[in-house]
């Protein structure tokens, strides 16, 4: 009942908090003889990682991944899993737990702090502990794990719109999104985005976001009816990313707006005699299982809650008092949930791989 793993064959348990010494993850399940280097694992980390541009927290922290176990290590640093679990660590260096001494005892407005203080009767107050986004650095090494499971298997994501603005689809570069500081795949959305941001962030407040999480090479039939949806378990994996409060698979809540013949994915077949999808509004998934096409999803992410401007709350007292936050703040935590969403994606697909090979006995 402590819920902090997700995932039934590729099962992933993260640990650690925002202040604390290191955090962490475990994968359980993950089947021998995979390959990989902390080098590429670290390449995803990077991304992730705070203190890259002026538009992330400066909190300075290089989230250097050390693997602890599971693997045997070659002379030339390659590592091969043995089927035992991975344990991955990464230390905290940059902690600055007296920005938070103001605010031991109130509750931030739009924050977990009273939510967390009902639940277990204390929290943690130095940046959120277990509910700080810092957690989601192990989700990130776990989900390169995760990419390697599925032979082929590609999973990218773009912030495809910032508060008011979004970007122009007719522009979409893929080799865009790792060129700016923004993950966006439209050049001409950049300064956009920077100046609406540096508006943002110079007046002490934030503004939310939508990331685009794309998956291809997902094989056609992995995932299962009712219970245990691919879909479902995607959209459970993506809002449990924190400050996410909304998912959508294909077209999503469009489809709401569609008549059945503008909606529904027409097929033939190809000159090789296989079946093709004339579209994708289902974002590559039908009854809760894999129709080969790419998966499309989408996550919206909430402004950030610490933030400069004064607000209005309670302290654990129960007297009225106006907060504010200081410390060291993304004023768009969306920007660095691009390679969160690709690691949560990746884990979901890896795990309903694992789990059609042992219901079917096929790959």
């Amino acid at each position: 009942m402590s819920h902090n793993s997700f995932g039934h064959l590729f099962r992933v348990t993260t640990w650690g908090e925002s202040h604390g010494l290191a955090l962490g993850c475990v994968i359980d399940g993950c089947p021998p003889g995979i390959q990989f280097t902390e080098a590429e694992i670290q390449t995803y980390l990077d991304k992730r990682k705070p203190g890259q541009s002026k538009y992330t927290t400066q909190r300075r922290e290089p989230d250097q991944v050390r693997v602890l176990s599971g693997v045997l290590t070659s002379e030339d640093g390659v590592m091969t899993t043995t089927g035992t679990p991975i344990s991955m660590m990464i230390e905290n260096v940059d902690q600055r737990s007296k920005d938070y001494g103001e605010i031991a005892r109130q509750y931030r407005p739009g924050h977990a702090d009273y939510a967390y203080d009902v639940k277990y009767g204390l929290r943690d107050y130095r940046g959120g502990g277990r509910s700080s986004a810092r957690e989601t650095a192990a989700r990130v090494a776990a989900g390169a794990i995760a990419r390697k499971v599925v032979p082929g298997l590609t999973v990218r994501a773009a912030l495809v719109g910032m508060g008011i603005h979004k970007i122009d689809r007719s522009r979409w570069d893929w080799a865009e999104v790792d060129n700016n500081p923004f993950f966006t795949p439209d050049a001409g959305s950049v300064e956009l985005f920077a100046d609406y941001l540096d508006g943002i962030r110079k007046s002490g407040s934030s503004i939310g976001a939508v990331i685009e999480v794309v998956a291809e090479g997902v094989p056609a039939g992995i995932g299962a009816p009712l219970y245990a949806k691919l879909d479902q378990d995607i959209a459970s994996h993506l809002m449990s990313i924190p400050a996410v409060k909304g998912v959508e698979i294909g077209n999503g809540f469009e489809a709401a707006t569609l008549t059945g013949e503008q909606n529904a994915d027409e097929m033939r077949v190809d000159a090789d005699g296989n079946p093709v999808f004339l579209s994708n509004n289902a974002g590559g998934i039908l009854g809760g299982i894999a129709t080969g096409a790419p998966i499309v999803t989408r996550f919206a992410v909430k402004p950030t809650s610490s933030i400069l401007t004064t607000r209005r709350s309670i302290d654990v007292d129960k007297n009225e008092v106006d907060v504010m936050t200081k410390g060291r703040h993304d004023p768009c935590v969306g920007i660095r949930a691009v390679p969160i969403g690709e690691a949560m994606l990746a884990c979901a697909i890896a795990d309903h791989y694992l789990r059609h090979r042992g219901q079917t006995g096929r790959v």
